[in-house]
């Protein structure tokens, strides 16, 4: 078990000359056990906060604020003490396009191999890649092909399965679904809530929030690179309070209803130069004046909101 907090994070990218803010003063808080889900469109940010968290941003990135887990500043650790203590043993993270991942010219095992060797494993490696393929369903068998010699779905399992080596009490998984047809996305889903059940806890990444209410106890929802929404999932999804968390929950298709869905206008606001007010503030059809000010931070009944509605 883990807990993971996040104090005022703020990740900078530097591009020709100039600081694009992809996380802007970003908080929050997910207990030992708890799952998680970061909810939001591409471009908000929600990959970067996953990236920050594992301490595999690339080089341009600057990072300021805490991240702690379990009491312990990681952003204070060298990268070879946090590759020692923390990554893969305590978080490790299914990268986003993760089927591409697998080197095509080694076999699977030893890709397995390659991990524990880095990590300075000493345990028996036969048994402990054989315990992690089978946790995903998969047969022995699987480790002695190629990538190209396996389906879509099951190199996903496969980079479940290394992110699940080392036995972590947490995964980061950023759009786990993503590129699968819609059965194996079912088997993956049914996947992560076993290992859920088996106690792992689950950051889940994602702009599907159908997904994120089949896994996360909380949910934060991104726009622009602030999470405008923090809360209970049950809270979020049955009393949704900023705008445009309204507008998100408002976007997935119902069978039972033939109302049509009413798209969003206007587009996030350039992080170059992000507005002082709220950013939802041009598309947000009950802004105020002073959204163009400061966008508050009201406590809710389990998180806080970022909208002067509920001031």
């Amino acid at each position: 078990m883990v807990t993971i907090s996040v104090n005022d994070l703020v990740v900078r990218y530097q591009s020709q000359g100039t600081e694009v803010p992809a996380v802007d003063h970003v908080s929050f808080t997910c207990k030992d056990g708890e799952s998680i889900g970061i909810a939001g469109e591409s471009g908000c940010g929600k990959s970067t906060l996953g990236l920050a968290i594992r301490k595999t941003l690339q080089e341009n990135a600057s990072v300021s604020g805490e991240i702690l887990l379990d009491g312990t500043s990681t952003l204070s650790m060298s990268d070879v003490e946090f590759t020692k203590n923390i990554r893969w043993r305590k978080v490790s993270m299914v990268f986003q396009g993760a089927m591409n991942s697998l080197d095509p010219v080694f076999t699977i095992k030893k890709q397995f191999e390659e991990i524990l060797k880095i990590h300075n494993f000493n345990g028996d490696h036969k048994q402990a890649i054989e315990q992690a393929i089978s946790s995903v369903g998969l047969e022995q068998s699987v480790l002695d092909k190629y990538p190209h010699e396996i389906s879509g779905g099951m190199k996903q399992r496969v980079i479940i399965a290394m992110a699940l080596i080392l036995k972590p009490a947490m995964v980061i998984a950023d759009e786990p679904t993503t590129a699968l047809d819609v059965l194996v996305q079912a088997q993956i889903m049914i996947l992560l809530k076993r290992l859920k059940k088996d106690g792992l806890s689950i950051m889940l990444i994602s702009h599907d929030l159908g997904i994120i209410s089949e896994i996360a106890e909380k949910v934060g929802i991104m726009y622009a690179g602030q999470i405008v929404e923090f809360g209970s999932t049950e809270e979020i999804y049955k009393n949704p309070k900023h705008p445009y968390t309204i507008a998100l929950l408002g976007s997935i298709p119902k069978l039972n209803e033939t109302k049509n869905i009413i798209p969003l206008k206007g587009n996030p606001p350039s992080l170059v130069n992000p507005p002082t007010g709220c950013r939802f503030y041009d598309r947000c059809s009950q802004a105020m004046e002073k959204c163009k000010i400061e966008p508050p931070k009201i406590s809710t009944k389990s998180g806080f909101v970022m909208c002067w509605l509920h001031e």
